[in-house]
């Protein structure tokens, strides 16, 4: 079941109530949530409240809780430390990875990365076959450094000239749709790592020790290309006119666990595919398979809909 994600940008106080989220808001009525449905909950207003009860019921459901910052970016993420019937089983597992395997597995994720980036220059009609060489030409562990090679490329292609654009978080727009988009998925990825019992903090190639999800920031890369769509879509409706960031970006941007995404042969929205990879990387770890379940575009015709 594709899991909700829920924002919440006015004054709200949340609590629980026979496992329903219950949303009370001044001069409104009562409206309540299963909080079996939830995925992810975006706090985004100073004035929101929520009870001790409603947090313990959120963390059992493996529900991931975001809080944003005065400038209405996300700053934190809280997640629950028990995600998984064989945490421990898979945590020792993920400590005790060797390095080559860890290599092999950046080699598959810089691979798929690049190769989603050339897929969507494709289907901006701005096709740079050097993208797929670059991909084909990946060693283990990326030791010629084929991903930064690759974003000097895609950067100077994905966005209309007029935007002069250059990645940088601290940047001008539309770095704060990418920042804002990628903080999404970064909180999708790390759910995504709980539920399938392993730590994110131990990462394949992000290895800062001030890093609590090291690993979600391995394993977005993939997926960093779907939410670029989405940025391309909102500066080509908006022109220039990308500070602030209106309600109607954010909406767009948070429906990024919704995006349809091709794994293996079946397409299913992003939040599953994104289960699907974690869950591959944990029988990775544990012996039972070699390749990750890495995300592609979806085939315009012919795709099977999970």
């Amino acid at each position: 079941m594709l899991k909700r994600t829920l924002y919440f940008g006015n004054p709200a106080h949340l609590s629980v109530q026979r496992e329903q989220l219950l949303i009370r808001r001044e001069g409104q009525p009562e409206v309540r949530t299963p909080l079996e449905d939830i995925g992810l909950l975006v706090l985004d207003d100073p004035q929101i409240t929520l009870t001790q009860a409603l947090l313990a019921r959120l963390m059992h459901h493996n529900v991931a809780v975001v809080s944003c910052d005065a400038r209405h970016h996300p700053g934190g993420l809280m997640l629950p430390f028990d995600g998984h019937t064989t945490t421990g089983g898979t945590t020792r597992a993920q400590v005790e990875a060797s390095q080559p395997l860890k290599k092999q597995l950046w080699k598959q994720i810089v691979q798929s990365k690049i190769r989603n980036q050339a897929a969507l220059l494709e289907r901006l009609r701005r096709p740079d076959p050097g993208l797929r060489r670059l991909a084909a030409a990946t060693l283990s562990g990326d030791s010629t450094n084929t991903e930064a090679k690759a974003a000097a490329r895609y950067w100077k292609q994905l966005f209309p000239d007029f935007l002069r654009f250059s990645r940088d978080p601290d940047g001008p727009p539309p770095n704060n749709l990418l920042n804002y988009g990628y903080a999404i998925l970064r909180a999708t990825v790390a759910r995504a790592l709980v539920c399938s019992g392993l730590w994110p903090a131990l990462g394949l190639f992000h290895r800062n020790q001030y890093n609590a999800f090291a690993l979600a920031d391995d394993l977005m890369e993939p997926y960093r290309p779907f939410v670029d769509q989405v940025v391309v879509g909102i500066v080509r409706m908006h022109g220039t006119f990308l500070d602030p960031m209106t309600q109607g970006m954010k909406k767009e941007l948070l429906g990024i666990p919704a995006l349809d995404v091709a794994i293996g042969k079946r397409q299913s929205p992003l939040l599953l595919a994104v289960q699907s990879t974690t869950a591959s990387l944990a029988a990775c770890y544990a012996g039972a398979k070699r390749r990750l379940a890495l995300p592609a575009f979806p085939e315009t015709k012919g795709a099977v809909v999970a």
